[in-house]
């Protein structure tokens, strides 16, 4: 039975995707930051669709916050054999002139830091050499970081440049062990990102510039995730599938 571990899995891409390896058979993993009734009603929904569920709070920045939420998966359902890499923020939209310093830091630890320490862990569970079954690991990285997105969160989009960057050297690296890595590249999607950086608006507003015409939905970014986690992608290591309308 395959049991992924989502990182910012509570809320809109992570939850979509959640619900989307939940029919596909996935026993689920969901680490949220704070916000305990969101995760209490990802949880019921996925249950009553017949799956395991377990939410664990954390900080993905933190080193013991990730050892302990691969810890308690492990006691949970035994093995883990996926990792989505999804929790991100954006934080602010703005010039990186304007950006606080101390945004701009938690905006790259948030988004490459704790990618790259929960693929560490993710790795050391799923690595053959190392006593692991295999498995796959999709980062969730961003149309931004080849856009840039200047006048909104270069911050951001560099911090998606590095998660690209982890997706092609870890997929070299784990080649040999049994373990795919690939990541996903989200465009304009309605999720809260856009509030919480003080912008929801922000799909409507950018819409007219998107070839297709329109902001994305979270269900159209989890299918993908779906599909790089599945036996059907059992030959895409080190890929990185946009899915940013034509942008």
């Amino acid at each position: 039975m395959p049991t992924t571990v989502i990182t910012g899995g509570t809320r809109g891409i992570g939850l979509a995707t959640a619900a989307a390896l939940a029919a596909s058979g996935h026993d689920l993993v969901l680490a949220f930051h704070r916000d305990e009734d969101a995760a209490s009603r990802a949880a019921d929904l996925l249950r009553r669709a017949g799956r395991g569920c377990l939410t664990v709070r954390a900080d993905v920045t933190v080193d013991d916050d990730v050892t302990h939420l691969f810890a308690a998966a492990r006691e949970e359902f035994g093995h883990i054999t996926g990792l989505v890499n999804n929790a991100g923020t954006t934080a602010h939209v703005g010039d990186l002139a304007d950006t606080p310093p101390d945004v701009v830091r938690r905006v790259i630890e948030v988004n490459l830091v704790g990618a790259v320490l929960c693929a560490r862990a993710a790795a050391r569970e799923m690595s053959r050499r190392r006593g692991g079954a295999g498995g796959a690991i999709v980062n969730v990285s961003s149309a931004a970081a080849t856009l840039g997105s200047p006048h909104e969160y270069v911050h951001y989009a560099a911090a998606k440049a590095g998660v690209d960057a982890l997706t092609v050297g870890l997929a070299k690296e784990l080649a040999g062990e049994g373990v795919r890595v690939n990541a996903v590249a989200p465009g304009t999607v309605r999720t809260g990102i856009h509030a919480a950086a003080g912008d929801p608006g922000r799909p409507d507003r950018v819409a007219a510039r998107i070839p297709l015409g329109r902001a994305g939905e979270p269900e159209e970014v989890s299918g993908a995730v779906r599909w790089l986690l599945s036996e059907e992608a059992s030959y895409v290591s080190g890929a990185v599938l946009r899915v940013a309308g034509a942008l």
